[in-house]
């Protein structure tokens, strides 16, 4: 067992003053309580709050983070940007991706992420093929989330189309393939390597309306566990609206909830292009909404409708997809911004009872996001993960705020920098705002650049 003191810390019910934490030797909290003593604990060194959940990730494409800003293209859109993604993905090997996932998993400790769910779906070889075991890629996810401590929701996907309507796949997307059969086999090989993991889960995962066939829908979620997680990329795009119209007569998200059990087990990861009905069926199933703000900004995606929605009582989170920023901060601060420009109001999303706009983000984005990895993280009570980051208590905008006006202080005029200690599981795995691994994992990761782009 070990102990925890910290000055102030955020439970579920508010903050609070001189709380003990103390963690089981398998990482999970075992005693919560404020106005305790600190006998024998160790002293944290500022204010104290639950990690973050990522919700959404592509690891790979930390490699091309600010390749795509260069302009030529007055149509430049999210589909000209995934050419560009399809040119590396066609090179990366094992090893590379492993580098790559243990560099971005280490920027996401430092900007506040305690887990992530990692949406997988380059599964083959640079020809297409299965490699000699077919979870090769999969098993370098979980290897890199585990070496520097990351906790991971792993989603590998299916895709098996280019287009609506099974269209045959194009050559940029060999490496993606998987048929049903393929796709349950690579689950029940990674079920039992998850499942020795204490901070690992699997989840299944459709990559989007457009690469698997209504039929592969039914017979995976027939095929799979009851509980698990389920997430799809859906409505991130007018033009997939557009086609699935064409394809369908119904929009991507009327088209899921009329042909699929959407629950609260699914995560709809963007579903940008929501109209009013499809935001109330979204709401009244208790889904969670993924939202991905600086990615979605980054690609020109569009604004989700977060008012409307988060007044009929929806739940979301926050992931960073494509990496572009690896910030609870900018990821938060973001949705609330494209919401005031939208409206051209400020102090958009707040909830009746809560009007500190940093509070209810982060609640918020705490709650959905457990929820989406189906992990046990997310709040600091007894029977959660002790997943939490400490805020510099030597900060002058953290030392002289309190209670919601430190959350009001950090989200809207402060940054990564902010954040001293990580800790996952009940160790710490960010101190002073460094990595263990950081140094060794930098020269790693810029050897595999130079190998991928120079």
């Amino acid at each position: 067992m070990s102990a925890f003191f910290a000055e102030r810390a955020l439970l579920p019910d508010g903050w609070a003053n001189n709380v003990r934490l103390e963690v089981s030797q398998e990482g999970v909290l075992t005693r919560v309580e404020a106005n305790a003593d600190r006998q024998g604990a160790e002293i944290v060194s500022g204010p104290l709050l639950p990690g973050m959940p990522n919700l959404h990730s592509h690891a790979f494409q930390r490699a091309m983070a600010g390749l795509a800003e260069v302009a030529g293209n007055p149509n430049d859109s999210f589909w000209t940007w995934r050419d560009l993604m399809y040119r590396l993905v066609g090179r990366i090997s094992p090893q590379q991706l492993g580098v790559i996932a243990r560099q971005l998993y280490i920027e996401m400790l430092k900007g506040g992420y305690t887990s992530v769910a990692e949406f997988h779906y380059v599964h083959q070889d640079l020809d297409g093929k299965p490699y000699a075991d077919p979870a090769e890629l999969a098993v370098q996810i979980s290897q890199a989330a585990s070496s520097v401590g990351i906790g991971l929701t792993l989603l590998p996907v299916l895709y098996s189309h280019s287009g609506f309507g099974g269209q045959a796949p194009n050559e940029g997307q060999r490496r993606f393939i998987h048929s049903t059969d393929s796709y349950l086999d690579l689950q029940a090989r990674l079920r039992p390597l998850l499942a020795a993991q204490p901070t690992q889960q699997l989840g299944l995962c459709f990559h989007s309306l457009r690469a698997v066939t209504p039929q592969q829908i039914s017979e995976v979620l027939a095929a799979s566990d009851q509980q698990c997680p389920v997430h799809i990329h859906i409505a991130e795009q007018q033009k997939e609206v557009d086609d699935c119209l064409s394809w369908s007569g119904r929009r991507p998200l009327q088209w899921l909830y009329e042909n699929a059990p959407v629950d609260n087990r699914w995560c709809l990861v963007h579903a940008t292009h929501a109209e009013a009905d499809e935001v109330q069926l979204m709401a009244q199933s208790g889904a969670v909404a993924g939202l991905c703000l600086t990615t979605e900004a980054n690609l020109g995606d569009g604004i989700f409708p977060a008012v409307d929605y988060i007044a009929q009582g929806g739940r979301w989170g926050i992931g960073s997809d494509s990496h572009v920023s690896l910030s609870v901060v900018e990821e938060l601060r973001w949705l609330e911004y494209g919401q005031r420009l939208r409206d051209q109001r400020r102090n958009r999303l707040y909830r009746s009872d809560q009007p500190m706009v940093g509070r209810t983000l982060y609640d918020a984005a705490l709650a959905g996001g457990a929820q989406a990895l189906g992990q046990q993280v997310g709040t600091l009570q007894v029977g959660q993960r002790a997943d939490w980051l400490v805020l510099d208590g030597n900060d002058p905008y953290i030392a002289t705020a309190s209670g919601d006006a430190i959350l009001n202080r950090w989200l809207f005029a402060g940054s990564d920098r902010q954040i001293r200690d990580v800790a996952v599981n009940g160790r710490w795995v960010i101190r002073e705002g460094r990595h263990a691994a950081e140094e060794q994992s930098n020269r790693e990761f810029a050897q595999v650049l130079r190998e991928l782009l120079g």
